[in-house]
């Protein structure tokens, strides 16, 4: 029995110190965020890209196509399915965003006149939102420039983090020597081993969100067309665009599918939409989840919505989109942790110390 004491305190000693490794990387990781949230932003973006588009580049490599080919093919079909798919969202919200926000716009005006009296604070918060407005008119030049330049810090970082996704495909394969050559020398096969695991937690989430919500908006769509609801098309794609931020995104993409119904199709309609909506998020919850994410991190819903806040404080709507996959990159790390360092088999420990005892 004393033989084992120093192999469970060098285990545990061992386990303390990667725990204080991780959490130190990520509190260096959090702060470096913050901090040059600009530069950072395109890295983590293309590393997010790096996990959704790896099984194509690795199924061009396998047809024994060179590895900057692949990777520049790889990059041109993100442009043409990406420039598409921007293409059929931007033209479906152009052709039916008028009749989506005017949908919206009599929903509110029919909810405060079911709902709201003579003299109550919808009545006042009308009034104000006409001051509101007014005043806004004077700042609408400032709010165009400012816009512009929004517009064109996006341009550059989705330029910046394609030309990285193409370096990081290219270079997968020298992924793993660079992390040994950077750790200590005892830890480097810990680091790789870490590493690969995260980055498997990523690709997996990304891999099973972009098909969870094609799915989701397919038959979101389909439903709102049966139901002669305006805009369905343009109302499918803000139910994909929103699917990447668990929740919330579905939970705001419903409930305007559900205000446009009532608005434009009654109240009869709008029970129907909500409906189809609660429908397919029972079949995502109860069916598409288990079946396509099966094998990647499962994370309780209170983490993912910590998560969420933690990531919109940092960096606003980006910072919800990349807060659960890089959550679910630490539950990858955590996960190789426990396997690595967990105690030995009770079996094998009874069996030792017998053996021990009858020496």
């Amino acid at each position: 029995m004393q033989t084992l004491l120093p192999e469970h305190a060098k285990r545990l000693a061992a386990w303390c110190t990667v725990a204080l490794l991780v959490a130190g990387v990520a509190a260096v990781g959090v702060w470096l965020v913050i901090t040059f949230k600009t530069a950072v932003t395109p890295v983590l973006l293309a590393i997010l890209g790096t996990a959704l588009l790896g099984p194509f580049y690795r199924r061009l490599i396998k047809m024994k196509v060179q590895r900057s080919l692949a990777a520049g093919l790889t990059c041109l079909a993100v442009l043409a399915v990406f420039g598409g798919a921007t293409y059929v969202v931007v033209s479906a919200l152009v052709e039916t965003g008028d009749q989506i926000v005017a949908s919206l716009r009599q929903a509110a005006e029919d909810l405060a006149r079911n709902f709201g009296a003579a003299g109550t604070s919808l009545d006042d918060l009308a009034a104000n939102a006409k001051d509101l407005l007014g005043k806004f008119g004077g700042t609408a030049a400032s709010g165009v420039i400012s816009g512009l330049s929004v517009v064109g810090e996006l341009i550059a970082t989705a330029v910046l983090a394609l030309v990285l996704v193409f370096f990081f495909l290219r270079d997968s394969d020298r992924a793993a020597g660079a992390l040994r050559s950077l750790a200590p020398r005892a830890t480097g096969d810990v680091v790789v081993a870490m590493a690969r695991r995260a980055f498997e937690a990523v690709e997996g989430y990304m891999r099973g969100t972009t098909l969870i919500a094609l799915i989701d908006a397919v038959c979101i769509t389909i439903g709102l067309l049966i139901l002669d609801v305006p805009g369905a098309v343009g109302l499918g794609a803000l139910v994909f665009v929103g699917a990447y931020i668990p929740y919330l995104g579905a939970f705001i993409s419903g409930a305007v599918a559900v205000l446009v119904a009532l608005a434009d199709r009654g109240f009869v309609i709008a029970l129907w939409a909500l409906g189809v909506v609660v429908a397919v998020q029972l079949l995502e919850g109860y069916v598409l989840q288990p079946m396509i994410q099966s094998r990647t991190v499962q994370m309780h819903p209170a983490v993912v919505l910590l998560a969420i806040t933690a990531g919109a404080s940092v960096a606003g709507i980006l910072g919800m989109l990349l807060a659960v996959p890089l959550t679910a990159a630490v539950f990858g790390v955590i996960g190789e942790l426990r396997t690595r360092y967990s105690p030995a088999p009770e079996p094998g420990s009874s069996g030792a110390a017998s053996g021990a005892s009858d020496s």
